[in-house]
């Protein structure tokens, strides 16, 4: 008996590793059920949903990747933006459902903090700390940077309409709905550009054969059968843990006496993205940088083009209040301190580990200052 399910999982392209990982994503799914039917307290059900949620969005992460061989580079930036950033929206929109616009607003400019400053410095010091000095395709990273610069630039102008007493403010809600059709047009254009996977930098012979073997080891080869029913089960177990994470996410916070604009910025935006964005830093501790920097960049690019626009679009239909691109002033330093810094970082084409720490730092720094609202 044993000898025919490992022939039929075999046939389905399972290795161990994505065995574990789905049992570890149906044990969370079935740990979150069963701790919303006793009372173990408000932190217990916000931190086990918290961790369900985030390994769906790493399954869903696998899911994409074993499309990437069969998809060109267009239709996979496609897939990626639709199903990669899939719990967070979820989350977002429960959020927004249930009232907590501040988690909302505080969620989306977090999500771009962490991967801009924690995940990108977090890259760059376990690879400079491994191998020293990166180097990557400063010419990608500089057009992936640029996009975002454009994208937080659009996000930003609602919000200054009304900080700066103009003509528009008091159209704000017109204004926000007309930067989110712009903006995902953009990323319409963009997708044939940015989307497209770096070709493996040059290296010593025996450094390229080691990265060519790595880079098997980390993708799944499932067929698409297989890789569609995947995502069609992480996206709809992500539906159901979602808004059980945002049942519990206000008396976990009432519990932890947390504001809901730490919560926002770090608690939710570090729960839906961290787990798919260890990737990042595992290219590289492979000594991949630009491999890395792709994974990373893209991810904030998304929900900048993406997933702020659609909120923007979507809040009417789901009953929720209108939901507007004006920021308060503090979320608004914060992304443009965090892009510039990111401008900054990889216009030279090579990475440090002190690089990193220093990213590291100034997010850390950034969290503190939301901590009391």
């Amino acid at each position: 008996m044993s000898g025919q399910s490992g022939s039929v999982v075999g046939r389905l392209g399972l290795r161990g590793r994505d065995l574990r990982i789905l049992g570890l994503c149906a044990a969370a799914v079935l740990a979150t059920v069963l701790v919303r039917a006793v009372d173990v307290g408000h932190i217990v059900p916000f931190a086990v949903s918290a961790v369900a949620l985030a390994l769906l969005a790493r399954l869903i992460g696998l899911g994409v990747d074993a499309l990437g061989d069969r998809l060109g580079a267009g239709l996979t930036g496609v897939v990626q933006s639709a199903f990669g950033n899939l719990p967070e929206l979820f989350v977002v929109l429960f959020a927004l459902h249930a009232g907590l616009v501040g988690v909302v607003q505080a969620a989306i400019v977090g999500s771009i903090l962490a991967n801009v400053l924690l995940v990108l410095g977090l890259a760059f010091l376990v690879g400079g700390l491994r191998h020293g000095p990166q180097r990557f395709a400063a010419g990608s990273a500089r057009l992936t940077a640029l996009m975002l610069v454009l994208a937080v630039a659009a996000l930003l102008v609602p919000a200054l309409t009304a900080a700066l007493h103009s003509p528009a403010a008091g159209h704000e809600v017109e204004l926000s709905r007309v930067v989110a059709v712009v903006l995902l047009v953009l990323f319409a254009l963009s997708v044939p550009v940015t989307s497209r996977r770096p070709e493996p930098p040059t290296r010593p012979e025996g450094a390229e054969g080691a990265v060519a073997e790595a880079a098997p080891e980390h993708r799944p080869h499932w067929p698409l059968a297989v890789a569609l029913g995947v995502l069609a089960v992480a996206g709809v177990g992500a539906g159901f843990v979602s808004e059980w994470f945002v049942d519990a996410l206000e008396p976990a916070i009432s519990a932890l006496h947390l504001s809901q604009a730490f919560a926002g910025l770090v608690v939710v935006a570090i729960a839906s993205n961290a787990v798919e964005n260890v990737v990042g830093v595992q290219l590289a501790w492979q000594n991949r940088p630009d491999y890395a920097l792709a994974v990373i960049l893209q991810s904030p690019l998304q929900i900048a083009l993406v997933l702020a626009p659609v909120l923007v679009l979507v809040a009417p239909l789901i009953g929720a209040a209108s939901f507007t691109l004006v920021l308060p002033p503090l979320l608004i330093a914060a992304l443009v301190l965090a892009v510039v810094v990111t401008i900054i970082v990889v216009l030279d084409g090579e990475s440090t580990w002190f690089e990193g720490a220093a990213l590291i730092a100034l997010y850390a720094i950034i969290a503190t200052a939301f901590w009391w609202g």
